[in-house]
């Protein structure tokens, strides 16, 4: 017999039962880059919410804020953001990495090639690349995008449990048949975002999330990028 577990409401799962579940959320779910222009319903986007809430933090600090950004605010902001990024302005509250190296340049290098590819962008076009890069501030065409913050006090472990909240939310998102695309260039206008919601000095920005409903017609969403195996990622000690 399978083992089973009870969830919150009473209600009994085997475990594989459980576990497929989860695989399938996370084999199924990839950076989406092109959206549909439907807007989300405001139920569907507090499910999401109170999903990613019971998100672990330490000490149970919860240090995640988040502002979800829709219709005539949305494209507001993207306004903005856009002007600013294409002027060159960078602004970030956490540094960027210093370099990629070895097999994360390798992956990196996978990744973009595999989206210029799916788009027919010739390999070294910069200034193609470049006007890519810059869709990130269209939020890719997505109807809604939370900006992800935190608490300056909680320094890198406040962005660490941000990041936890930001998978949970995409997971969350996934089972709702949204698409995601977590967006670290956002934060490259830290300032500009403070500043464009009325937040705190001592907000530090974290991310974005753009989502909507995927358009899986699109070409650009197409592609899957790779994963590691286990015994690249993980060292098993015993005794």
């Amino acid at each position: 017999m399978p083992t089973t577990a009870s969830d919150s409401s009473g209600s009994r799962h085997s475990t594989e039962e459980r576990i497929g579940i989860l695989e399938e959320l996370l084999d199924e779910r990839f950076s989406c880059r092109a959206f549909k222009p439907d807007s989300v319903p405001r139920s569907l986007i507090e499910r999401i919410l109170k999903v990613a809430q019971r998100t672990a933090s330490w000490c149970n600090s919860q240090p995640w804020q988040v502002v979800i950004v829709s219709g005539e605010a949305r494209e507001k902001f993207r306004e903005e953001i856009y002007a600013a990024a294409t002027s060159g302005k960078d602004d970030g509250d956490f540094p960027f990495p210093r370099e990629y190296r070895g097999v994360y340049l390798e992956r990196r290098r996978e990744s973009g090639f595999q989206l210029y590819n799916a788009l027919g962008i010739p390999r070294g076009d910069r200034a193609a690349y470049a006007k890519q890069a810059l869709e990130n501030f269209n939020f890719f065409g997505a109807p809604h995008v939370a900006i992800i913050h935190t608490d300056e006090a909680l320094g890198v472990y406040g962005a660490i449990d941000c990041g936890a909240y930001v998978s949970n939310f995409m997971l969350a998102a996934q089972a709702l048949g949204l698409g995601t695309i977590p967006q670290a260039a956002l934060a490259h206008q830290s300032g500009l975002i403070r500043r464009h919601f009325k937040l705190g000095d001592d907000r530090r920005v974290v991310c974005g999330i753009s989502f909507g409903y995927a358009d899986r017609d699109h070409r650009i969403n197409g592609y899957r990028t790779s994963r590691a195996s286990v015994s690249d990622a993980a060292v098993f000690v015993d005794g």
